[in-house]
């Protein structure tokens, strides 16, 4: 199993807008070997941003990998423009293989 994690920090105030942006992309996950499940996290807020979290669990890190390659990744992130005023700054990878 890999879990494919990206952090991203969210002005404070934008974030139901950041989730409406999820909530409404076409991800193509489902076509893709090795996929198994998909979820979008919220984590703690400070006064300056509220912590969200894209997190995907695969069969490897070879299957994500191989995603990161496919159409359907080039699909689903064809429109995915940072909206301005909720980001704060770029997503920040995180990738975990199971160990046990």
């Amino acid at each position: 199993m890999y879990i494919a994690m990206n952090r991203f920090r969210i002005a404070p105030g934008k974030e139901e807008d950041f989730i409406e942006i999820w909530r409404n992309r076409e991800t193509h996950l489902n076509e893709v070997p090795g996929f198994k499940s998909f979820n979008l996290l919220q984590g703690p807020s400070y006064d300056d941003h509220t912590l969200f979290s894209s997190h995907s669990v695969w069969e490897s890190e070879d299957a994500f990998v191989s995603w990161t390659k496919s159409d359907a990744f080039r699909k689903a992130h064809a429109n995915a423009k940072p909206a301005k005023g909720i980001y704060l700054g770029p997503p920040q990878f995180e990738g975990f293989k199971k160990v046990l």
